[in-house]
């Protein structure tokens, strides 16, 4: 008898255990379906700060004693041309040479054999100009011409453009987005009949530079231009609320 009042008893435990594990789960269930998403925007437009301008010159000649020498003449006009143009020596970085040798293939009809001869040395050097007076080495660099004419064989690359403050512009952003995210969850809330509760997650998307009145195309993996002077950054936040 009392064996059966012990297991009655054991039974009606578990039912309500049971009955009220149920409705937990029934009501979390309910909460996390009665949740908002949203993404907010945050943009910024910015001129870059810093500036770096590249370039190659070489000469060749046979005897690889003469074009070390040649090519020694020529980076010192091109480091005068620089330093007069107003840029730091110290911003003016002369990589190491490189050492070619040269050959042609010439044809012997009377054999029909082709023969390889040494046409000489042909020796090459990159030069590189790091600076925040975007303005100035902007402007030298688009007068190549004029190195040209100093008798250098100038080779020039696009400028590069940087900004030396990204994690401050980062962080204002950042706070764009959010603002922006939060108020598109209260229109949403409203326009519903409720109103946004507890932020449940917070997610940050992909940080994008683009060029400003570009075509250029945002990407999974983000953008991040080198082209522009004029630069537009943007990023997204993704927001979860519970919605009361």
């Amino acid at each position: 008898m009392l064996k059966n009042h012990l297991t009655a008893l054991i039974f009606s435990v578990a039912i309500i255990l049971f009955g009220l594990t149920l409705a937990n789960a029934i009501k979390n269930r309910n909460r996390s379906q009665n949740t908002i998403s949203v993404t907010g925007l945050g943009t910024k437009d910015f001129t870059s700060d810093l500036i770096v301008w590249s370039g190659s010159f070489a000469k060749k000649e046979y005897n690889l004693k003469v074009a070390y020498s040649a090519l020694d003449k020529d980076r010192e006009i091109l480091r005068k041309y620089l330093i007069n143009e107003g840029i730091a020596d110290s911003a003016i970085v002369f990589s190491a040479v490189t050492i070619n040798k040269d050959f042609s293939s010439d044809y012997n009809e009377s054999t029909r054999n082709t023969v390889t001869v040494f046409t000489g040395y042909n020796l090459s050097q990159n030069v590189t100009v790091e600076s925040k007076d975007v303005n100035k080495v902007e402007a030298i660099s688009r007068r190549v011409s004029e190195i040209i004419n100093s008798g250098v064989e100038f080779y020039s690359n696009y400028p590069e453009y940087y900004y030396t403050k990204l994690a401050e512009l980062k962080v204002e952003m950042i706070a764009e987005a959010t603002k922006d995210a939060r108020a598109r969850a209260e229109k949403i809330a409203q326009n519903a009949g409720s109103s946004i509760g507890e932020l449940k997650n917070a997610s940050m998307g992909v940080f994008q530079i683009t060029g400003q009145n570009s075509s250029e195309d945002y990407s999974w993996g983000g953008v991040y231009n080198t082209t522009s002077k004029n630069k537009t950054a943007a990023i997204t936040i993704k927001l979860d609320y519970e919605i009361d």
